[in-house]
């Protein structure tokens, strides 16, 4: 190798030492980076809260929840807000959409249950629109949910809603075309039916004549007893006056003032107590004789609903049963719905002699398949002894020897 060579400058190849070899193969130190948290779990970081200890030493880890309760003051005015809205038609759709969300969110109080109650009146104000062609499945989807939350109502008002359910959700399953559901339906009309009382004579008046005989019933249920109340209505009793208010307490009156007033003497008190009691009692009769009005009405609705199906050749032997079995217990209705009944019903036998003499609803005659074949074919010119063909002519003659 000569001295112009490309390593004449390097050192002669010798055994490398040891502290050399360790320097070799230690590999160089560099300073600690400090941990950066990853996004997921910045992201998670965020979601929880503080971890607290238990008493056996297990953390819990409790997350915030973003969701925001309203007030009772809030869901009460936006009840009221869609109350005011779901009467119209036009917005009951949407009004009806804004309800199921603050049904389904939660009533946790009598009052907001009240007002609640009250949206549902109002979209009911005229049942007959819960079967309307455009509004009847906007009905029939309120009255599933409010069938489910139907436990935070008390009993009054479940009595009504189960009436306005005849109508949203009942009379509205005969709009259908499958034979299954119709035909349940109209099992289930059957047995309301049984179920009602016989109706009597108060029930066979008309809802005017109704108001009337109990608007008179309480004028001279008060006069009967404000009679009975016996003496001056001031009298005063200063002795249990004087016991009643050492009982009482301060509290009740802090500035002495009950003692000037007068004191009610104890028949005086019976009587009021005795009037409480009778209006008392003479509301729940009336709200039940409302409610018997009104379920007479709606099962009415659903039979001549399905009525409306007798077009239909799989719905007219359900229809037949139900407007027949509505018609022997028609008793138990009103005599202005045992005449619509009995209309009904003149108007089905009349279409079940048609389809006896073999028409059809409309009056023209209902023909087989067999019997339109035959029609058909009654003007063809085919004869097995000289037409073989189509149009009579002798081509296929060659053919069939």
């Amino acid at each position: 190798m000569g001295e112009n060579s490309l390593f004449a400058d390097l050192p002669p190849p010798g055994t490398p030492t040891r502290s050399s070899t360790m320097r070799t193969l230690d590999p160089p130190r560099s300073e600690p980076v400090a941990l950066r948290p990853s996004i997921l779990a910045s992201g998670i970081s965020t979601k929880r809260s503080a971890e607290k200890v238990g008493e056996g030493g297990a953390k819990r880890v409790r997350f915030q929840s973003n969701e925001v309760e309203a007030s009772e003051e809030q869901l009460l005015g936006a009840i009221s807000k869609i109350a005011s809205h779901i009467s119209n038609p036009s917005k009951f759709s949407k009004a009806s959409k804004l309800a199921i969300h603050l049904l389904q969110a939660g009533i946790k109080s009598s009052d907001v249950a009240d007002a609640f109650y009250e949206l549902l009146r109002a979209a009911m104000s005229s049942p007959s629109k819960a079967t309307d062609m455009k509004l009847w499945a906007d009905y029939q989807t309120l009255f599933k949910v409010v069938q489910e939350k139907i436990e935070v109502f008390d009993s009054p008002q479940q009595a009504q809603i189960r009436v306005w359910e005849l109508w949203a959700n009942l009379a509205n399953q005969f709009r259908t075309d499958d034979t299954y559901v119709f035909s349940k339906a109209a099992s289930l009309v059957r047995q309301l039916i049984d179920s009602l009382p016989e109706a009597t004579g108060k029930d066979e008046l008309t809802t005017e004549e109704w108001e009337t005989e109990k608007s008179g019933e309480q004028s001279t249920l008060g006069s009967v007893s404000d009679g009975d109340s016996g003496g001056p209505c001031m009298q005063v009793d200063e002795s249990s006056w004087e016991g009643a208010c050492n009982e009482a307490g301060v509290e009740s009156d802090p500035f002495g003032l009950n003692a000037l007033l007068p004191r009610p003497s104890k028949k005086e008190e019976r009587a009021r107590r005795k009037r409480d009691v009778e209006a008392a009692n003479r509301k729940v009769h009336d709200d039940a004789v409302r409610i018997l009005r009104e379920q007479r009405e709606a099962l009415l609705a659903c039979v001549k609903l399905a009525a409306d199906h007798y077009k239909s050749n799989w719905a007219q032997t359900i229809i037949d049963i139900l407007v027949k079995h509505t018609y022997d217990k028609r008793s138990k209705f009103a005599v202005p719905q045992r005449e619509a009944i009995e209309q009904l019903w003149s108007s089905i036998r009349e279409q079940q002699s048609r389809r006896k003499q073999g028409k059809s609803t409309t009056g023209k005659l209902d023909l087989t398949a067999f019997e339109f074949l035959q029609n058909q074919y009654a003007s063809e010119r085919i004869s097995i002894r000289k037409a073989v063909g189509s149009s009579g002519e002798r081509s296929a003659e060659q053919w069939l020897g």
